[in-house]
């Protein structure tokens, strides 16, 4: 018997070849397998049958019964329209098509009756529907209870193709499909109560009742999200096994003269609680695989550095790899700072560094003398051999290729403990799974004595006094970014953009001296100009957002942001994150039009009203998607979920994940009876590309 993977839809009833052929090319449908698992995005009531004088403005679409009066063809061209009068007895209303007139003036009648099922509208004091389903009264549409609405591209109706005839051919797929295998072990549905995969998959389209959609719904979501959580999880399970870390046993001289000596503010307890995890670690004999997510100022780099010591306190190297000049020199003064007085040697390899310098360090890695190297990508040259390198931190890891990171692995015959560290707040249900191969730490507290950042929204029409403000910051000595979404000047956007800012900055504030920076400047005219503000040499920084990561100016106050409607609250956060490093208090002002959306109105609002970046990464991954919060994915992890939302369905990712620990903790091969399901559909899941998860 064939399986659902291996019927073409083109062989379902109502499609064909050229149709299958749109489907694939707009939503991915090839086989009967994808078209089952369409799913419907939600469901209107098609039970209820309302009255035309009964209508208000705020309904969602519904059914009427009643008959054509008259069909009018009216306008001429591409402005050509198809009206029918329709009554139910009770008033009028038109329906209106502006697509496939002359097929529609052959299937409907005046005098006969129908099920007209669509939106309302009101125009000039008439109540209409534009592009509705029209039944005849004893068809099953026109009698259904719930029913899916299901997503379609612009193509495809302007092809013809409607919610309908997605909703007619998937029941065609399913009376086709004699049997849909079950993919989920017993005991996961005896112990959580799940619905029988093949009823989940029926009912999810054919509706009986709201609870028992709901049942349905629940155990689809956790059968996809369970299969994603399998698929990263065997990865981890198997290097966990096969990787032998490099033992750190002992806590030595370096890290608790430091501590007890040097450590320049007590440390918080989610810094002690993040220790204690990497220390719990790097003991264990396994190798180290560990994400450090914490807010801009939390300490990560307080934490990465004790980290190394216990490296060097068992003898081994460390580095750490920066995305950019700037923020690798950063933490190369903060490095060598701290750990001058222990007589640690720290030393800085980035593309600028002369070969003199690069000589000496290259020497002093392979003789072992050069304890901690901080760098660029420069760190993964060829050139680069460490004596013993036990301990990596890459910072800001998303600058990085998954294949670059993996470098580093390579330079020691046995893999080295990584942390990777992070100051974007990722929500926990999206680490689960973006980074679900790595354990995750979380330092969630600020060191005390911080200010926190005011953030203010304010409109156009109070630009005046946003400048009178920033004039009295400049006064004070302070320095000041300025934002902009755009380069240049584009025709076809009403936004500011950064050329035309600069000039207009200079003009409003010409005592001062500005700098300016964006992304397609060449690397050396970025960092010179970066440098200026660094160096206080220039007072405002007018830049686009390639200041998101890699800036620390601790006496820059006040940051401008131009058209924040533009921004994801993420962004805006770690833009932000940019001031409110000194002891001065700090501002944050967001700019926007004065006629702005109200949603748009209140994701402002809302980054006005905490600063707490895992607050903010919650609510950005709800309102835009986790597709938008990473960018392109670099662990080869699938986005591409059907039912399950992983903004939306925290539960279910956290017992998804439960579950497929549990299995492979007792059944790494996945080889037991009760399992046998499971390798053949995660290798038709996952197997037909390269899977980057198991790299760091």
């Amino acid at each position: 018997m064939k399986s659902a993977r291996d019927i073409e839809v083109k062989f379902v009833k109502g499609i064909g070849p050229s149709r299958a052929k749109l489907l694939e090319e707009e939503l991915g449908i090839r086989t009967c397998h994808d078209l089952i698992h369409h799913f419907p995005t939600h469901y209107i009531d098609r039970s209820q049958v309302y009255p035309i004088n009964r209508f208000t403005g705020e309904m969602p679409s519904v059914q009427v019964r009643g008959r054509f009066v008259t069909f009018n063809t009216l306008g001429e061209g591409a402005k050509m329209r198809l009206v029918g009068l329709f009554t139910d007895g009770t008033a009028t209303m038109e329906v209106v098509w502006f697509k496939r007139i002359k097929a529609i003036k052959e299937l409907y009648f005046t005098g006969r009756e129908y099920i007209v099922f669509g939106k309302p509208q009101q125009f000039n004091g008439h109540w209409s529907m534009v592009h509705p389903e029209v039944d005849p009264p004893e068809s099953a549409a026109a009698s259904a209870g719930l029913r899916g609405v299901y997503p379609l591209t612009e193509k495809l109706r302007n092809r013809g193709i409607s919610v309908r005839n997605i909703y007619t051919w998937i029941q065609n797929a399913l009376a086709a499909i004699k049997h849909i295998p079950e993919l989920l072990p017993d005991d996961i549905i005896r112990r959580y109560n799940f619905m029988g995969g093949e009823d989940a998959m029926r009912i999810v389209h054919n509706p009986p009742d709201n609870p028992s959609l709901q049942r349905a719904r629940e155990r689809l979501k956790f059968e996809e999200l369970f299969y994603l959580q399998l698929n990263i999880q065997r990865f981890s399970h198997r290097r966990a096994a096969a990787m032998q870390g490099i033992p750190f046993p002992r806590i030595g001289r370096f890290f608790n003269s430091f501590y007890s000596e040097i450590l320049p503010f007590p440390l918080t307890n989610a810094q002690k609680r993040v220790l204690k995890e990497i220390r719990a670690d790097v003991g264990s004999g396994k190798q180290m695989n560990r994400l450090l997510q914490g807010d801009v100022g939390s300490g990560k780099t307080i934490v990465a550095l004790m980290a190394m010591l216990m490296a060097l306190d068992n003898g081994t190297q460390a580095c750490l790899m920066a995305p950019t000049e700037i923020l690798a020199t950063q933490h190369f003064e903060t490095l060598r700072t701290l750990a001058a007085p222990l007589g640690i040697n720290v030393r800085l390899l980035t593309g600028s560094t002369r070969k003199k310098e690069r000589d000496i360090i290259h020497a002093e890695l392979e003789s072992g003398t050069l304890h901690i190297l901080v760098g660029t990508h420069a760190l993964i040259e060829d050139s680069v051999r460490f004596h013993s390198l036990g301990f990596v931190v890459i910072d800001e890891q998303h600058r990085f290729g998954v294949l670059q990171r993996a470098r580093l692995w390579k330079k020691n015959t046995k893999v080295p403990h990584v942390l990777v560290m992070t100051a974007t707040p990722i929500p926990r249900t999206l680490a689960m799974t973006v980074y679900g191969d790595l354990d995750v730490s979380v330092i969630d507290q600020l060191p005390p004595g911080r200010k926190p950042i005011t953030t203010l929204l304010r409109y156009d029409n109070q630009r005046m006094e946003v400048y009178r403000s920033i004039g009295r910051e400049l006064a004070k000595g302070r320095q000041i970014y300025i934002v902009y979404p755009l380069i240049q000047e584009n025709e076809k956007l009403d936004l500011r953009s950064l050329e035309e800012g600069y000039e207009l900055i200079r003009d409003t504030f010409p005592s001062y001296k500005v700098a300016y920076v964006h992304g397609k400047m060449k690397p050396s005219e970025k960092d010179f100009q970066m440098r200026l503000f660094a160096e206080h040499k220039a007072d405002i920084l007018v830049a686009t957002t390639v200041i998101e990561v890699g800036v620390n100016v601790p006496n820059a106050s006040t940051m401008l942001i131009e058209n924040a409607e533009r921004f994801g609250l993420s962004q805006l956060h770690q833009l932000r994150g940019r001031v409110g490093r000194g002891a001065e208090q700090s501002y944050c002002v967001l700019m926007t039009k004065n006629k702005i959306a109200g949603d748009t109105r209140k994701r402002l609002e809302l980054m006005t009203s905490t600063t707490d970046g895992f607050l903010i990464a919650e609510a950005d991954m709800k309102m835009r998607g986790p597709g938008d919060i990473e960018g392109t994915l670099q662990s080869g992890i699938p986005f591409d979920l059907h039912i399950a939302n992983i903004a939306t369905d925290g539960q279910l990712v956290q017992l998804a994940r439960d579950c497929a620990c549990q299995i492979l903790d007792s059944d790494p091969a996945l080889c037991l009876p009760q399992h046998s399901m499971l390798s053949p559909e995660l290798k038709l899941m996952f197997d037909r590309s390269f899977n980057l998860s198991r790299i760091s």
